[in-house]
């Protein structure tokens, strides 16, 4: 494995990814592809094997200035979402492409999130964050101060 670069290591994640993800009629899948100067987005309906929509940094109707940053990959996002309510698609599956799931591609796929694509994970995900913040958010910060001031004082009687 040392000895792969990581074009094809990516290459290999994402046959892995595709294995598992199948976009449909009913649900296309949201495909990812990002170059060091540019993000791409496409609606496949693995189905028919058809694009049944796109949008890209290289589109001139965008007015992307630089797209290989995440404020373009907001952009791409927010395009693709308003196709896809125009085809009459709001429920989707994401296909990452082999990428980690950080940086342009989270902020497309949370842009077209925020635009009104799959609705119900938004919901599902805020109610998540909100049950797991209340209950560390209380029992957290009391035990590490304790730790460390045990520490300091170990330190200085041994001193």
């Amino acid at each position: 494995m040392a000895n792969r670069n990581r074009a094809a290591v990516r290459s290999a994640v994402h046959h892995r990814i595709r294995r598992k993800v199948r976009g449909t009629s009913a649900r296309p899948r949201l495909a990812v592809y990002r170059s060091l100067n540019h993000i791409y987005a496409q609606l496949i309906d693995d189905e028919k094997a058809q694009t049944l929509a796109s949008a890209s940094t290289t589109e001139k109707s965008l007015a992307v200035k630089s797209g290989g940053n995440i404020e373009a990959a907001k952009k791409i996002g927010q395009a693709i979402a308003e196709r896809a309510l125009a085809a009459g698609i709001d429920n989707v599956v994401f296909d990452r492409g082999g990428y980690l799931y950080h940086g342009r591609v989270k902020a497309l796929t949370d842009a077209a999130r925020a635009a009104g694509l799959n609705k119900d994970e938004v919901a599902e995900a805020e109610a998540v964050v909100e049950a797991e913040a209340a209950p560390a958010a209380e029992a957290a910060p009391a035990k590490p101060k304790k730790a460390k001031k045990e520490k300091k004082e170990v330190a200085a009687k041994e001193k």
